[in-house]
């Protein structure tokens, strides 16, 4: 997803303008592909009243939480309070901004207690509901479900993703500065399992149902790591978890550094890393004592846009300021391959659920290919007007009609612009027509000549490559274009039977698949936000060459 660094052209818009562009007129409510038609199943975005810009703008990103069920105790609770269903959250969500007086909520906590409040504040964004109109609870909620954890201005929104109310159930308020980005881990230990990097420099973990079961505007349980920028003031550009680690995460930030934290370890700084001698060039320094941050990569000079994971968590991927994507060994520390746009800044970046493949886009307008084997780029995607703002592999695709007998991997992928489209892709590497060299004094041929010099071998690892020539890397046409939302785009998420698409102020389509339209259309309740964890998504999907990349 884009990073406001790379978007202060753009005035935020007001929160009357804002809940008007979420109705999006003129659009349509569907778009075609060869397995049918995708159809807007409901949209999400935020009151117009919670809405503050104190510390500026932001663009808004969206971390999918699958939470899980977890072990119900049977606790004493107040009989005054109220059992919250999945339904009466939807309910909940309705009473945001409303009401005075004495309200009190239950909800049954991870270790199954109830927790009542009374006396809730009635301002805008708390939820809840009245005491003198119900009685009992359930005591086995335990806030099983899915939601969109999504930011806008200085606030953290949480929706239902499987409810049809558009606004959230659950506002969370920073003082001091805007929350920029984050991620949720579904499978974390200890409790806390989302991240918050703030434009500050500052970083939060919490629990997010810890988080849910409480009614008021503000963190609670919080470990604080970077506190007051004492480690790095530069503004948190992105943040993930590192697959597969027991609570290790990373940091990057608009400085060309990013940080490895643990949250095992105390949540004080360790500011005692040397000084960078030479800005371009990548190091690795580790902290002196057993503190957070425990190691400090220095990645590039000028900001790093975005960093992605690969899902076992062996490499990950940087997109930059300076135009690079840069891709690391992360257990060794070393650089594995990169290589610069066309033109301009980097700015998202995604991986295969292989691992063969990672996604870039930016500035250039292009969506790059890159290949792990290869290590090099080897394709070009061309169909959007203006800065790709996300890009995203959908390893829950598959073809369709396919019978399995021809040996050809199709990748499907999406990716989002600054031209409020949504482009969907088939890479299918075996039907791609390799360039050839340009005969001296002729033109291009692709049919006769040696291949082009961009493919007579892998590059060498650790080598960063300039931009090659446009007539030597194959060029892909999308298979659909679709003009989804009235503002600037950035992001793009896919779910088993859903496509997400993310408005840089604060507003979510998801559209569900053709296979899932009609028991949608029947069943509010779907289960739209199915984890990876629940159904292991598809890599690719043996089909027969039905796909034929532009020259």
């Amino acid at each position: 997803m884009i990073n406001s660094s790379n978007s202060n052209s753009n005035s935020m818009m007001s929160p009357a303008s804002a809940n008007n562009a979420a109705q999006s007129p003129g659009l349509k409510t569907y778009f075609k592909t060869p397995e049918g038609k995708y159809k807007l199943h409901n949209e999400k975005t935020y009151p117009a009243g919670l809405l503050h810009f104190s510390h500026g703008k932001t663009v808004t990103q969206v971390s999918l939480a699958p939470l899980k069920d977890k072990p119900i105790q049977a606790q004493p609770h107040s009989t005054s309070s109220f059992g919250v269903t999945s339904g009466v959250k939807s309910a909940a969500a309705r009473l945001l901004g409303g009401g005075n007086g004495s309200k009190s909520l239950s909800f049954v906590g991870g270790n199954g207690g109830s927790k009542s409040v009374s006396g809730m504040s009635g301002r805008a964004g708390s939820f809840g509901v009245t005491s003198s109109n119900n009685s009992g609870s359930i005591p086995n909620f335990d806030g099983k479900g899915t939601y969109l954890i999504f930011n806008v201005g200085d606030t953290i929104f949480i929706s239902d993703l499987n409810s049809r109310d558009k606004d959230p159930i659950k506002s969370i308020h920073f003082s001091n500065s805007n929350p920029v980005c984050h991620a949720f881990d579904p499978d974390a230990k200890e409790g806390h399992d989302l991240l918050i990097g703030l434009s500050s420099g500052d970083v939060y973990s919490v629990s997010l149902r810890q988080q849910m079961q409480d009614v008021g505007k503000k963190l609670i349980g919080a470990q604080h790591y970077n506190k007051d920028g004492s480690v790095n003031n530069s503004r948190c550009t992105s943040i993930t978890w590192v697959p597969n680690s027991d609570g290790a995460f990373v940091v990057a930030h608009a400085d060309g550094n990013f940080y490895v934290y643990d949250k095992s370890k105390d949540g004080s700084a360790d500011p005692s890393f040397p000084v960078i001698k030479d800005q371009t060039h990548f190091s690795v320094a580790h902290a002196r004592y057993s503190k957070n941050p425990v190691a400090r990569w220095h990645i590039c000079q000028g900001s790093i846009n975005s960093i992605a994971f690969s899902t076992d968590g062996a490499y990950i991927a940087t997109v930059g300021r300076d135009g690079y994507l840069r891709i690391f060994d992360y257990k060794n520390e070393q650089l594995i391959c990169g290589g610069k746009s066309y033109y301009g800044a980097l700015l998202c970046c995604a991986w295969s659920m292989d691992g063969k493949y990672v996604l870039a886009g930016g500035e250039d307008d292009l969506v790059q290919v890159w290949s792990m084997e290869e290590r090099k780029v080897v394709a070009w995607g061309e169909g959007h007007n203006s800065w790709v703002s996300g890009v995203a592999f959908d390893s829950y695709w598959s073809a369709p009609n396919s019978d399995g007998t021809d040996e050809n991997v199709v990748y499907r992928f999406g990716s989002v612009g600054q031209d409020t489209q949504l482009l969907l892709w088939d890479l299918e590497m075996d039907e791609i027509v390799v360039p050839m060299r340009r005969p001296h004094g002729g033109s291009p041929t692709y049919s006769t000549g040696s291949q082009s010099s961009h493919w007579d071998r892998a590059c060498p690892v650790g080598t960063l490559q300039p931009a090659p020539s446009m007539r030597d890397v194959p060029k892909l046409s999308p298979l659909v274009s679709h003009r989804v939302h009235t503002e600037p785009l950035s992001g793009v998420m896919f779910t088993q039977e859903s496509v997400l698409t993310i408005c840089r102020e604060g507003h979510i389509k998801v559209w569900v698949r053709p296979e899932f339209g009609e028991t949608q259309t029947s069943n509010s309740e779907s289960l739209l936000g199915t984890s990876l964890k629940e159904k292991p998504p598809i890599s690719g999907k043996v089909v027969s060459s039905k796909f034929q990349a532009m020259t």
